[in-house]
């Protein structure tokens, strides 16, 4: 196993064992709706479909990136998630693709066309890479490695400080990032992996040409606790102390939606149910990132993935119904349906 697939699998392993990496504090708990006992519609009204990346999909989702690797358990994770994906007509993010370029075997947990021909596939690339020999030909071929409708920059300035052998030299990273998306055949995305992104990353990513950005803000799972469990020094509390740094969810979302009226959200960390994704659309969110839910799933089969999938529709649904709206679009920014604007 190469040492990338053996911190991979540290990485689930420590999720595994130690449930405080779940947060649980993204902002959504404190946010109430109203209630309408009089919806004027019919709950098979419901409509939830949405355009995202130039394909429709059957709901506002997204399963957010979460591995990849050379280990056949890696493997059977990501084939299991793009087929439920697949078949449920929603979105999938891979993990990080940084480690097909130095363990040619890992390129087949991100080669999933062949279960996942038709829905939304996102490549992923680190974009502090930039800074340590990566271009516009590693993000071409990560976007071929998947056949991928589009291409996530990953942006973990915390994971990186926190993890052993991190990478920290985030100098002058705009300026690179704006020529991979001059270079790059797909749409650019730039996402945060937990610490939320600020109105003032979104205007250096815009000024690069990006007008997609996942948030992945504070509340859900914590890297920065993932990475404290791979410490070498036992006495090196790093990854404790800021286990809870960044924006919640919803701060990133309310922040950027003012700011930044003219780009897409992506809503992501912490959303752990339809009335969650509910909440993301109605503050401006386009579509909800959900990772940690589906891992467990994911290692028992497709059809565990499938049902996870079908629960939190149900429950979008139900709430886009309890709310009187029949579509997305009638959700979001509906503040009117906020009782604590």
């Amino acid at each position: 196993m190469s040492d990338t697939a053996r911190r991979k699998r540290e990485h689930l392993d420590a999720i595994a064992q130690d449930p405080a990496i779940e947060r649980g504090d993204s902002g959504f708990a404190a946010i109430r709706l109203t209630h309408r006992a009089l919806p004027e519609l019919a709950l098979a009204d419901i409509d939830p479909r949405c355009e995202f990346l130039g394909k429709t999909l059957r709901l506002p989702l997204l399963i957010s990136s979460m591995t990849g690797g050379d280990d056949p358990e890696i493997r059977r994770i990501n084939h299991n998630l793009a087929a439920a994906a697949e078949n449920c007509g929603v979105a999938m993010a891979v993990g990080s693709q940084r480690v097909q370029f130095s363990e040619v075997a890992a390129e087949a947990s991100f080669r999933l066309r062949d279960v996942a021909p038709d829905t939304v596939l996102i490549a992923n690339l680190g974009a502090v890479q930039l800074n340590y020999g990566f271009d516009s030909s590693h993000a071409r071929r990560a976007v071929e490695t998947l056949t991928a409708d589009g291409l996530y920059l990953h942006l973990n300035p915390l994971q990186e400080a926190v993890q052993p052998e991190g990478d920290t030299d985030y100098r002058d990273l705009a300026a690179k990032i704006a020529i991979i998306v001059r270079e790059t055949p797909v749409p650019v995305l730039l996402k945060e992996v937990g610490s939320g992104l600020s109105p003032a990353d979104i205007a250096l990513g815009k000024q690069a040409g990006i007008r997609h950005f996942d948030l992945a803000g504070r509340g859900g799972t914590s890297w920065s606790r993932i990475e404290h469990h791979r410490r070498r020094d036992p006495a090196d509390t790093l990854g404790l102390t800021f286990q809870d740094w960044g924006l919640s969810t919803v701060e990133a979302l309310r922040l950027n939606r003012a700011a930044h009226p003219d780009v897409t959200l992506i809503a992501s960390g912490g959303i752990r149910s339809g009335i969650d994704m509910a909440k993301a659309i109605l503050l401006g969110a386009e579509l909800c990132g959900i990772a940690a839910p589906f891992l467990a799933a994911a290692q028992e089969s497709t059809a565990a993935v499938i049902a996870a999938i079908h629960r939190l529709e149900r429950e979008y649904r139900t709430a886009l119904f309890l709310l009187g709206c029949r579509d997305n679009a009638a959700l979001r920014d509906n503040h009117a349906l906020l009782l604590n604007p």
